[in-house]
Parts: structure tokens; C-alpha cells; sequence
């Protein structure tokens, strides 16, 4: 049994325990040869459940290694990887500080302002570890830590994975917890670089809101079956941060900004800048439309699981079109349009769904105020709307922006949604109309 005191590697005298996980325990400890103190992580076998192969251990060893490479100033540097007595030990930067959990649980929601700060400094050492070809694979609050300083840094890179190990300072969060997997890797399918980008969002929301974008369940396969079909709680708060999250919440990996779009955009709330979103991927035009004044409207297709009718108004669309009408002579050519919107159904459960509307400027100068309007399906209510100001008549419906997002730059695009309750589960998106003020 390692004890305070103990030698390890000869080089590294133990001093004192901070930290325990499911796992492993973490040191405090000296490294003699450079005169520096670090933090030794001593992995245990003899702790892995009975089904837990040693390999394991292994592979967490190997994975080490690999992480080791990643040289961040807001990720925890890992030194060395060494072995005595059979047991794995990883050395790594010894860094005071608190868990995103224990500042939660102490101080509450923080600002979005603050948040979009610490997220874009999670999200520089994650794109520089995509960039390398490392994989965090467990982005929760508790692999967060805050330094004195108030900087962020991730821990773990791919050892949680490995090992069922939480963070290195916290008191062993079960690793894949549900709370914060993204909807694919719920569904079985291998973590890649989206389901990163997906985790820091889930991270992000919760740190803003006070509770995890699926919310909390004492029945873990529940919640693991709501993170599976991407039911995330709609959240109570409005701005270009809650703008942001949603786009790096998208059920479909494939829409989802990779993560150095992730940290442009984060970087921007936090300055106060126009969070630019024009760069994040959009799914294919439409296949048809309609002819109504201002209102083209595009066909419904379902791609990655999401319902989507794709909408274009004050003018011909530039998009490739079928069955458009005739081409405009000389004297009378097309009106380009100013303002293009696309209605989302973006996950459905018994009674309800998400609905998530992307508003883009189409122009090539700024636009300076919008408004999207539909007719709502029979028997449908809106509740919990955020990034938007809502005005119904009966059953049609007007939602324009808010403060934050009423200015867009040429080609830039926010987003709005709600919870659509109703008892129909099926159905098209409904056609919508996109003006500008």
C-alpha cells in the first residue's frame, strides 16, 4: 500500500492525499529531480470492479501517453507516466484549484458573460487536442477546474474514458454520466470529436442554468434514454450565449460547429461582440416551394433525425430551385432576399417538442430588425419561448427579435425556440414567413 512518504518511480516523494476517485487516489507530491511539486495519480486495480479487465489500465497508460503531447495553457499538463509495484501511476501539473461543480454548488448560475469567458479558454485546449487527434471523451463540469487566477482547465483527456475515473481534484463523478453525453454516444455509437463539442455545450448550459440540458435523474437509463433522443429542457435564460449553447446542443453531429468555431463564437459573447454564425453547417435546400407572395416555402425533409422546412421570404430564393418560376426578364430582375428562416422539429416525445427557428440575413449588408410568423397547427400550444418576443392572435403567430439579436451582419444568423405542446406526434413543419423591419 503507497504511503505518505513512499518514493514512487524514484523520483516523485508522496506527501499528502488531495483527492480520491472511483478509480485511484490523488497526491500532492515532490519531484526531487527537477525540484518542483506535481500531482501523482496512482491508478488501482485492485478497486476496478470484478468485470474490469486489467487492460484497462493499459490502455489508460497508453492513452496517457498520447495526452501527455497536448501542450495547453488551459489544459492540465500531464509529465510522465510511470509504474511500481504493479500499480500505474500519471503525473500531472499540480494545479490549486475548484471544480465547475464546487463553484456551482457554492455560488450559484454564473453570468453569461462569465461563462462564455470560461468556455471559450475549455474550448481553445479542446480544439488544440482535436488538432492533434487527442479525444477528451468526458467534458463535465467536475473535469473543469478553476485556478485562483478565475482560468479555466480541462483535465483528463482520455483517461476517464479508460479508467471510470472522474477528475483528478473531485470526489469521482461517475464518468459517461448521461447529464452530459451527447445524444449519439448515448445511442451506442463511438465518441468523436462533435460528441466533444456537444459535452462542452451540455458543460456550459448547466454552469448557466444550475441543472444539466437533459436535467437530473435518479434513474439512470431514463435519463439516458432522453439524452438519446435529444430532449434537452428548454432553457430560461436569452442572449447570444444561450444562442451559442444551442447550436453546440444540436442533436446532429453534423451540425454542430466544430470546436474552433465553437471557441470564435464563445470568444465573441464574451467580448461583447456579434456572435458571427454563418460558418456552422446548414442542411440541404429545399426541394420545392410554393408561390405565395413573400413566401417561398421550402419542402420538409428529415435529416439526422430532424424535422425541418426550410423557409425564404422577401424575394426569390438564391438557392438551386425546383419548379421556380420564370426567369425575370431584364427590366424586371429577381429581388434577392433579405431574410431567410428555417423551422425546425428538433425532437419529439409523447405530447410535445423542441422547435428550433434559424433566422439568416441574406443581404449583404447588416439587417436591423426581423420578424417570423406561421399559423399554428391545430391544437398547438407555445410555452417556454427563448431568444425571441412572442405575439400570437388566435392561432397565428409573430416572434421577432430581442435586443441582443436584432442587428445581423451580412450573413449572419440567430436562432430562436420553444416547446410545442400537443397531442398530434405527427405532421410537417408549418410554413412560416420571414420579414425585415
Amino acid at each position: 500500500m503507497t504511503r505518505e512518504g513512499d518514493l514512487v518511480a524514484g523520483r516523485y516523494r508522496l506527501e499528502r492525499k488531495v483527492g480520491r476517485g472511483a478509480m485511484g487516489v490523488v497526491w500532492r507530491a515532490r519531484d526531487e529531480r527537477l525540484d518542483r511539486t506535481v500531482a501523482v495519480k496512482q491508478l488501482l486495480p485492485d478497486t476496478m470492479p470484478d468485470d474490469a479487465p486489467f487492460r484497462s489500465i493499459v490502455r489508460a497508460m497508453r492513452e496517457a501517453r498520447v495526452a501527455a503531447r497536448l501542450k495547453h495553457p488551459h489544459a492540465v499538463t500531464v509529465y510522465d507516466v510511470a509504474e511500481q509495484d504493479g500499480a500505474p501511476f500519471l503525473v500531472m501539473e499540480f494545479l490549486p484549484s475548484r471544480p465547475l461543480t464546487e463553484l456551482l454548488a457554492d455560488d450559484g448560475p454564473l453570468p453569461a458573460g462569465r461563462v462564455a469567458e470560461l468556455g471559450a479558454q475549455i474550448a481553445s485546449a479542446l480544439a488544440a487536442a482535436h488538432e492533434d487527434g487527442i479525444l477528451h471523451r468526458d467534458v463535465t463540469p467536475n473535469n473543469v477546474l478553476i485556478t485562483g487566477d478565475g482560468k479555466a482547465k480541462i483535465a483528463d483527456f482520455g483517461l476517464s474514458h479508460a479508467t471510470g475515473e472522474g477528475t483528478m481534484t473531485g470526489d469521482g463523478l461517475v464518468v459517461g454520466t448521461p447529464a452530459y453525453l451527447s445524444p449519439e454516444v448515448a445511442d451506442g455509437e463511438e465518441p468523436g470529436y462533435p460528441s466533444d463539442v456537444f459535452s462542452l455545450g451540455s458543460t456550459l448550459y448547466t454552469v448557466l442554468e444550475g441543472a444539466p440540458p437533459f436535467g437530473t435523474d435518479g434513474n439512470q437509463i431514463a435519463l439516458l434514454k432522453r439524452v438519446a433522443r435529444g430532449e434537452i429542457t428548454a432553457p430560461r435564460t436569452t442572449g447570444p450565449l444561450t444562442d451559442v449553447l444551442l447550436r453546440l446542443l444540436r442533436r446532429d453531429p453534423g451540425e454542430r460547429p466544430d470546436m474552433a468555431e465553437a471557441e470564435r463564437m464563445l470568444s465573441a459573447v464574451a467580448d461583447g461582440r456579434p456572435a458571427i454564425l454563418s460558418g456552422t453547417k446548414r442542411l440541404p435546400a429545399p426541394t420545392r416551394r410554393s408561390r405565395l407572395p413573400f413566401a417561398i416555402a421550402g419542402g420538409v425533409v428529415v435529416a439526422g433525425g430532424v424535422l425541418a422546412g426550410f423557409l425564404v421570404f422577401d424575394g426569390d430564393s438564391s438557392e438551386a430551385p425546383v419548379a421556380a418560376p420564370a426567369a425575370p426578364t431584364a427590366s424586371a430582375p429577381a429581388a434577392s432576399p433579405a431574410c431567410e428562416a428555417r423551422y425546425e422539429v428538433a425532437s419529439r416525445w409523447p405530447g410535445g417538442s423542441e422547435i428550433r427557428v434559424s433566422v439568416r440575413n441574406a443581404k449583404d449588408t447588416r439587417l436591423t430588425g426581423w420578424e417570423v410568423s406561421w399559423t399554428l397547427p391545430p391544437g398547438t400550444k407555445i410555452a417556454n419561448l427563448w431568444n425571441g418576443s412572442l405575439v400570437q392572435d388566435g392561432d397565428r403567430v409573430r416572434v421577432s427579435e430581442v435586443d441582443w439579436n436584432a442587428v445581423l451582419p451580412a450573413g449572419g444568423t440567430t436562432t430562436f425556440g420553444f416547446i410545442a405542446t400537443t397531442g398530434d406526434e405527427g405532421g410537417d413543419a408549418p410554413v412560416a414567413e420571414c420579414r425585415t423591419s
